[in-house]
């Protein structure tokens, strides 16, 4: 216990030194937004990012999928860089003239104190479900790293929190900054009604104003309820920004998805916690008529959290009419072992639904022999990512590719 605390404590030494002796502390020039949660933080920053930009101002991007410096694109390595990388970017951004920086924050970034030093304008939390329990050993752990973003904040800085999360309230008690809620509940400061939601996107009533937006699925309100709350307490122009959004894109990997030649709707997602992937699969069952099947192919991640494993295989065995389990990034694991995981605790009724199949091509290609026009096929688990981690090797792999390759055969 004590040797940790003396690693943690150095870890934040060496980032306040790199950030104040080396850069000047490049943040101080810079207006910060960090968004921490489990889900969510890419589409809040990427959306954030992309209105900046379309009102005019220079703006940068940091987080899981790219790295944007006033629209150069910097591929990302990790969800937040270390204390170097990231003071190096943001050094770049302050000499690029950029305004604004809209940043993930994620829990091993804080609990490794690699944001040591930054000063924030505000801190977005989105929510808080199961996740990296195999890092953090517990959920309160987990809870109290990310806690530890708004409790740097100063007291001119705004701390943002999702009312309607069970832990939203408690991430923002006894804190410097002033504190604001957002949710679908009257008692939010920031409130969000869901006016119609379609395959057509989502038409949300935000403080009384309608906007509209071809984001999918009440997950994505959600998200956009966050995203225009944070503009709010920026003072943006929400005239401006009303119109931007029409036709605004969510970022790479998240709820991707095309029609394929058949009828068949392909949705590639990067859904890889129990609560993401329970949203993703309801999204997708609110879009597919009744008549239709949907067909699910997921797997989980080797050499992290066990616990979650068997959670998703209930959760995609369940909501689904097909699901397929397959190989994520196994890394050094056997991915039958892991499948064999997903697979404690199902029903017989369950198990009938389930396919197991461990290579992930061969996965895909299943599903699209199963799929018949107006299915929905939902590949959840990688989104973004362009590789399988196999026994140390990183091999190319990319969901979506492999669905555009089928569809033209």
């Amino acid at each position: 216990m004590v040797n940790r605390f003396f690693r943690k404590l150095k870890r934040k030494i060496i980032a306040l030194f790199v950030t104040l002796h080396f850069y000047g502390n490049p943040s101080k020039k810079l207006k910060i937004i960090a968004v921490t949660g489990t889900n969510g933080k890419t589409t809040v920053t990427t959306l954030l990012y992309k209105i900046a930009t379309a009102l005019g101002y220079k703006a940068g991007l940091i987080g899981t999928v790219e790295n944007i410096i006033a629209g150069e694109v910097i591929p990302a390595t990790h969800t937040t860089p270390s204390p170097l990388e990231l003071n190096k970017l943001l050094k770049k951004m302050v000499s690029a003239g950029c305004k604004y920086v809209f940043m993930e924050v994620s829990s091993h970034a804080l609990d490794q104190n690699r944001v040591g030093g930054l000063s924030f304008t505000g801190a977005v939390f989105t929510n808080l479900t199961q996740d990296h329990l195999d890092y953090h050993k517990s959920f309160s752990n987990y809870f109290f790293a990310k806690k530890r973003l708004f409790n740097m904040l100063d007291g001119y800085a705004f701390a943002l929190t999702n009312i309607g999360d069970k832990h939203g309230i408690e991430m923002v008690s006894n804190i410097s900054a002033v504190s604001y809620t957002y949710g679908f509940i009257d008692e939010a400061v920031f409130t969000g009604k869901i006016r119609k939601m379609d395959f057509e996107g989502i038409r949300l009533l935000f403080n009384g104003e309608e906007y509209k937006a071809p984001l999918l699925g009440k997950f994505n309100a959600e998200n956009l309820t966050a995203v225009l709350a944070t503009c709010d307490l920026l003072n943006l122009d929400m005239k401006k920004i009303k119109e931007i959004i029409l036709t605004i894109e969510p970022p790479r990997g998240r709820f991707d998805y095309f029609v394929s030649k058949k009828g068949v709707l392909v949705v590639i997602d990067y859904a890889h916690t129990p609560d993401a992937l329970e949203k993703i699969i309801n999204t997708a069952n609110e879009l597919k008529n009744p008549e239709n099947k949907l067909i699910t192919v997921f797997g989980c991640g080797g050499d992290r959290d066990t616990v979650k494993r068997m959670v998703m295989g209930q959760i995609g065995a369940s909501l689904s009419d097909v699901a397929i389990f397959t190989s994520d990034n196994p890394r050094s694991e056997d991915p039958m072992s892991i499948i064999d995981m997903m697979k404690d605790g199902l029903s017989a009724q369950e198990l009938l639904k389930v396919k197991i199949i461990p290579d992930r091509r061969e996965a895909i290609t299943l599903s699209m022999q199963l799929a018949e026009k107006g299915d929905i096929v939902l590949c959840a688990g990688k989104g973004h990512e362009t590789y399988q981690e196999i026994k140390g090797a990183k091999i190319h792999f990319n969901d979506m590719e492999e669905y555009k390759k089928l569809d033209q055969e």
